[in-house]
């Protein structure tokens, strides 16, 4: 599965993106193994309130399931103008 990292999250963790495995049942799952991984990991997912999540380019909840999916990304929450 691809994840993909940007803004700060891309800045804490030190990559914008990574290929891993996971046999994570939904994103929550994926961000606790994400957090075990290092330091850079476990600061960028410490306060959940100012993450977002895209599910295979879909906006998503933490509850949304990974079966089947090729791509999470990880952003912070955007404002318009």
């Amino acid at each position: 599965m691809r994840v993909l990292y940007f803004a700060w999250l891309r800045e804490r963790i030190g990559v914008g993106r990574e290929e891993i495995e996971t046999s994570a049942p939904d994103v929550a799952a994926l961000i606790e193994e994400l957090r075990a991984r290092d330091e850079g990991h476990a600061l960028a997912f410490a306060d959940l309130s100012a993450v977002r999540v895209a599910v295979d380019q879909e906006a998503a909840e933490f509850d949304a399931s990974l079966a089947n999916v090729r791509e999470v990304a990880f952003f912070p929450p955007v404002t318009g103008g």
